[in-house]
């Protein structure tokens, strides 16, 4: 390798790189990678891409592209940009003199990222199915009454008042627990398997029949991230939960693995509200139809033995010795036994004669 002989300042050198670089580099290049951390600061986005273990970069997209490319993003995923995502960028490679290489970020492919996030949903559905939980929470029995629900919600969200207030509007006494998470970002899932964790110790706590269900329920806007509900961990956990799980993640698009594991799958908070209060209504309808078949049932066995007593004394009346007298029959004893035969009387002996209007005593002679 040739080493100038002259020497040249650093500056000069830095220099000499960011020239080498524009005349021998493309201007811009369109880049795998994936996301190992991002935040923004000045209006500005800044990124950490890597490959595994074998590069890393930095990247920036500038305030001026960022709002654009924002919001192309989330109208086509549906979520944000976060750390763990895939993505396929357009960059500019740059070099500064005193901050070095880096990438700016001036365009981006939702349908690269909605892929990869197919493939990695569908790895996770593949694995549940192979561990024998995809189907697990259907094997559970739902309470006849749902009364006593632990709820996992962003206390402050307002998918979790509107939940609370529509089972509020009616008559039934739902007791609600909440057990509050973080429902949306890069430790969602982890913060929600924490709440699920505190159920099970709370349910041992109280009782082990305590809680009827658990609802996890959340809501939100268009740009809202969904990517947690499609995590394994939480995923298999949740199927594995004792408790029957309701979900009311409150998206527009795709159903997520979440969904697909609990066992019942709502749409939006609201309408897990409903569904329990319908279950109540049908609940409350068989009971009111039990108590109206007793009541019937009660009338008509009432009716079938008052009609028994009556013929039971019909046939005691037809019993009635006054009945044998007055027509015209009389009874014949002797110290006070029935005389059947002539043969049980000697001469002498004492005996009465039983008429309808008195007794007569007689002598045998």
């Amino acid at each position: 390798m040739e080493t100038l002989k002259s020497p040249i300042s650093l500056s000069e050198l830095c220099a000499l790189i960011s020239k080498t670089l524009d005349e021998s580099l493309a201007s811009y290049y369109w880049v795998k990678a994936e996301i190992s951390s991002l935040s923004e600061r000045g209006g500005h986005l800044y990124l950490d891409l890597v490959e595994g273990k074998a590069a890393k970069m930095r990247a920036t997209c500038w305030a001026g592209n960022k709002e654009l490319l924002m919001s192309y993003f989330e109208s086509e995923t549906g979520q944000t940009l976060q750390a763990g995502m895939a993505v396929l960028v357009e960059v500019e490679i740059q070099y500064h003199a005193v901050y070095g290489l880096s990438l700016s970020i001036v365009g981006i492919d939702p349908g690269y990222t909605l892929g990869e996030i197919a493939m990695q949903r569908q790895r996770t559905i593949a694995q549940l199915q192979a561990d024998g939980l995809l189907d697990a929470q259907q094997l559970l029995t739902l309470p006849t009454l749902i009364r006593r629900i632990a709820v996992i919600s962003s206390p402050n969200a307002a998918g979790y008042e509107d939940f609370c207030h529509q089972l509020q509007t009616t008559n039934y006494q739902f007791e609600i627990s909440l057990f509050p998470a973080v429902m949306q970002g890069e430790g969602a899932a982890k913060s929600i398997l924490a709440a699920l964790e505190e159920i099970s110790n709370d349910q041992r706590r109280k009782t082990n029949d305590y809680y009827d269900v658990i609802v996890i329920i959340r809501g939100g806007g268009a740009t809202t991230d969904l990517s947690c509900f499609d995590n394994y961990e939480l995923c298999a956990v949740c199927a594995q939960c004792e408790l029957p799980i309701l979900t009311g993640i409150g998206h527009t698009r795709d159903v997520s693995v979440l969904d697909l594991v609990a066992h019942e799958a709502l749409k939006t908070p609201t309408a897990v509200a409903e569904w329990l209060i319908h279950r109540m209504d049908e609940q409350s309808g068989r009971v009111a139809d039990l108590l109206v078949r007793l009541r019937r049932t009660a009338e008509r066995q009432i009716l079938i033995r008052r009609h028994r007593v009556e013929m039971l004394e019909q046939r005691l009346a037809a019993c009635n010795p006054q009945r044998f007298y007055e027509r015209g029959y009389s009874l014949l004893t002797k110290n006070g036994k029935v005389i059947r035969s002539v043969h049980e009387l000697h001469k002498g002996e004492e005996i009465e004669t039983h008429l309808a209007d008195g007794t007569i005593q007689s002598i045998v002679i």
